[in-house]
C-alpha cells in the first residue's frame, strides 16, 4: 500500500474537521488520504441493486460527500473512500498500522463522565502502533470556519529516555508547515526547594541550568538534520502536564509521546498525554515510542 494518512469518519462535526485537517496534512506531506468508515452492520454489497434499496446508502453518501469536499479543497490530492463492516476500534487500529498517521475527531472529553468513559478514540490512541492525531471541531462564525492557528508546533520532551520517533514526527510536521518548533520540558520543583515565602532561588536556578543543558543536547542533532526549522526550547519549573498545556495555547499542533504497548502490559496514556487530549485546544498528535 502507498503511504497514506487515514482519517476515521462517523459523520460528526468532529470527524469532518479531522478529515479537513488530514487532507491538508496529507497534501503537505505529499501522501494520499484514506477516508475510513467502519460499521459492523454494513450489509454485504449486492451484485445488482437499485439505489433506493441499498442498505448502505447513507454510509456511502457520508464517505462520498466528504471525498468530494476534500477533493475540491485539495485538487491534487489522491482521496480514496473505504467502507468496512467491522468494529470501529479494531478497524481503526488496523488502519493505523498501515498508515503514516491516523486522524480522528475529538469532542474534547471535558465532562467528568466522558473523562472516565472515553469513546472509541481513547483506546485507539492508547494502542495504535503509529501516531494518532485528534482534532476538535471549531465552531463556525457567521457560516465561516475560523482559519487554523499559525502558531508553532509544540513538542513535549521528558529527557530521560529515547524519543527519536517523537522528535522525528515533530520536526517533520514543523518542516512540512514551514512553522517554528517549540520544545518544552516541564520539571517540578523539588520539595526541599520550597520555602514558606516561595522557592529557593539557587536551587531553581541550578535546576533550570541543568535541564536547559540536557534539552539542548537532545535537540542538537535534530537542529542539524532540519536546519530549515526555527527551533526554540524552554524549561518550565512546573508539572510537565501544566507546562505543555500552557505552552500549546497558541500552537498549531501539539506533539506528545507515549510508551509503545508491550506484550503483557495494559495499554495506557501518561499524565502529559491525558492533559494534552483533555485540555489542549489545538490538534494533538500522540506518538508511540520505545
Amino acid at each position: 500500500m502507498e503511504p497514506v494518512v487515514t482519517v476515521g469518519l462517523d459523520g460528526s462535526p468532529e470527524s469532518l474537521a479531522a478529515a479537513r485537517w488530514a487532507a491538508d496534512e496529507a497534501d503537505q506531506r505529499r501522501l494520499g488520504l484514506r477516508l475510513l468508515h467502519a460499521w459492523p452492520l454494513l450489509a454485504p454489497e449486492p451484485a445488482r441493486a437499485p439505489a433506493e434499496v441499498d442498505q448502505n446508502y447513507w454510509a456511502k453518501r457520508l464517505v462520498h460527500t466528504a471525498q468530494a469536499e476534500l477533493q475540491a479543497r485539495r485538487p491534487g490530492l489522491t482521496v480514496v473512500g473505504s467502507l468496512v463492516a467491522e468494529d470501529a476500534q479494531e478497524a481503526l487500529l488496523r488502519a493505523a498500522a498501515e498508515s503514516e498517521m491516523l486522524v480522528l475527531g475529538s469532542r474534547g472529553l471535558e465532562t467528568v463522565e466522558s473523562y472516565f468513559l472515553g469513546d472509541v478514540s481513547m483506546p485507539v490512541v492508547a494502542r495504535a502502533e503509529r501516531p494518532v492525531v485528534l482534532v476538535r471541531a471549531e465552531p463556525a462564525e457567521d457560516g465561516h470556519r475560523p482559519a487554523p492557528p499559525a502558531g508553532p508546533v509544540v513538542v513535549a520532551l521528558k529527557l530521560n529516555g529515547p524519543g527519536d520517533e517523537l522528535l522525528d514526527f515533530a520536526f517533520r510536521s514543523a518542516a512540512a508547515r514551514g512553522l517554528p518548533l517549540l520544545a518544552v520540558h516541564g520539571r517540578s520543583v523539588p520539595f526541599h526547594a520550597r520555602m514558606p515565602w516561595g522557592t529557593d532561588h539557587h536551587v531553581t536556578e541550578e535546576l533550570t541550568k541543568e535541564a536547559d543543558g540536557e534539552l539542548g543536547k537532545v535537540l542538537r542533532p535534530w537542529r542539524e538534520k532540519f536546519p530549515q526549522v526555527e527551533v526554540a526550547d524552554g524549561v518550565r519549573l512546573t508539572s510537565p502536564a501544566k507546562a505543555v498545556v500552557r505552552a500549546a495555547e497558541d500552537a498549531s499542533l501539539l506533539v506528545v509521546g507515549r510508551r509503545a504497548h508491550r506484550h503483557g502490559v495494559a495499554p495506557h496514556l501518561g499524565p502529559v498525554a491525558h492533559a494534552a487530549l483533555h485540555h489542549g485546544r489545538c490538534p494533538v498528535a500522540v506518538v508511540p515510542h520505545d
